[in-house]
């Protein structure tokens, strides 16, 4: 028996290494489950039809990483969002390639399986059709899926993990764009103070972050709704413009003239990690961000009606703002972020 199984493996050895005769391995590849966050809106219906698998999100994590995405094989999606500031950057604008400066600031990456839009101006719906659009711009990889493909069609780990992930060993977009929203469908954050208070798990708010939390039901929660922190909706709220000629806000997706300068409303969870703040980065602090309402935004035709209708502001005394900030703070994920103590 033991020279016959000593014969068998001797057989596959020898026919693994003749390419000619080579058989793909097929693997099992369980689905990933996700734990959905108690009061979590539903998924995005192309998160619930690319659910992560194993190898799919093992796949998308390597390909995130990746630096032959970029012309000069010098960056990847991680160079851009880095873990540590929930997947976001510290640049009040994104920096590719040859130090070539984008449009916007670069947006964290979390709880994106809930989104309904992506893109500071939700130009995309499903996460699958936004990977492609940092490897062509300009500003960023400045490539394109043919010559990405064609600098890894040969690499022996991805074409065992396309194996692995959809059976085939052939290195193809799909199969790029698949696995790549995967990976950030994977990537949930529900683990803040905030979180751990409202699920009773024997710790509680400060004083001030307590306070902090009146204020928001007061004066922030009409935008930065559900458990989220968003309510997704596309808003001008006054903010400096960004005077390059290609900035229109919502408005470059629609071609309507109220949506422009209108930008979809950023999650507020980790925001703690997430400076510069706004579309372009005008913001180095959530301090300013405060200050700023309080004094006063720009005004504008299609300016918010939470604006427009409270003389272009929202009040805030300082005791309030520094309360405001110690609440957002609960709002950290530690964990998520890899910034435990």
């Amino acid at each position: 028996m033991k020279k016959r199984l000593g014969l068998l493996f001797m057989l596959l050895l020898i026919a693994s290494c003749r390419n000619d005769d080579y058989e793909p391995i097929s693997f099992d590849n369980p689905e990933i489950v996700l734990t959905i966050p108690e009061g979590f809106p539903k998924m995005n219906p192309a998160a619930r039809n690319n659910r992560p698998t194993q190898f799919g999100v093992e796949l998308g994590q390597k390909l995130f990483n990746e630096k032959r995405f970029s012309a000069d094989n010098s960056i990847s999606c991680s160079s851009c969002h880095l873990k540590t500031n929930a997947f976001s950057d510290t640049h009040s604008q994104a920096v590719g390639i040859y130090q070539r400066i984008g449009l916007r600031n670069v947006p964290p990456l979390q709880n994106l399986a809930f989104l309904n839009f992506y893109n500071w101006d939700g130009s995309k719906l499903q996460l699958e059709n936004q990977v492609l659009v940092p490897i062509i711009t300009h500003e960023e990889m400045n490539s394109s899926i043919v010559e990405v493909i064609h600098k890894i069609q040969d690499d022996k780990e991805y074409k065992e993990l396309f194996q692995k992930a959809f059976g085939d060993q052939n290195i193809n977009a799909t199969g790029i764009y698949l696995s790549l929203a995967q990976y950030q469908y994977t990537l949930i954050s529900a683990n803040s103070k905030y979180d751990r208070v409202k699920k009773n798990s024997g710790e509680r708010f400060t004083q001030s972050e307590s306070r902090g939390y009146q204020v928001f039901q007061q004066k922030c929660v009409s935008c930065h709704s559900t458990e989220l922190f968003t309510d997704q909706s596309f808003r001008n709220i006054g903010f400096p413009v960004n005077t390059d000629t290609n900035e229109a806000g919502r408005a470059r997706v629609t071609g309507i003239a109220t949506d422009y300068m209108s930008f979809r409303v950023p999650s507020l969870r980790n925001v703690e990690y997430t400076a510069p703040y706004g579309s372009f980065g005008q913001f180095a602090t959530l301090k300013e961000v405060l200050d700023y309402f309080d004094r006063g935004v720009l005004n504008s035709s299609n300016l918010d009606p939470i604006f427009k209708d409270n003389g272009n502001r929202i009040p805030l005394s300082e005791y309030e703002k520094l309360d405001l900030i110690a609440f957002m703070k609960t709002l950290s994920d530690r964990e998520f972020t890899g910034r435990l103590p």
